[in-house]
């Protein structure tokens, strides 16, 4: 059981680096996102 978590916990964080996470949050922060990805211009 402590394994499959910690494999979770690393394709997450894995994702979360490569970038292929989406911010859910849109409306909770006043910075601007494009279909909930960061603008970064």
């Amino acid at each position: 059981m402590g394994f499959v978590l910690l494999a979770l916990l690393a394709v997450l964080v894995l994702a979360s680096m490569l970038g292929w996470t989406a911010d859910s949050r849109d409306g909770a922060d006043w910075k601007p996102t494009d279909d909930g990805r960061r603008v970064t211009c």
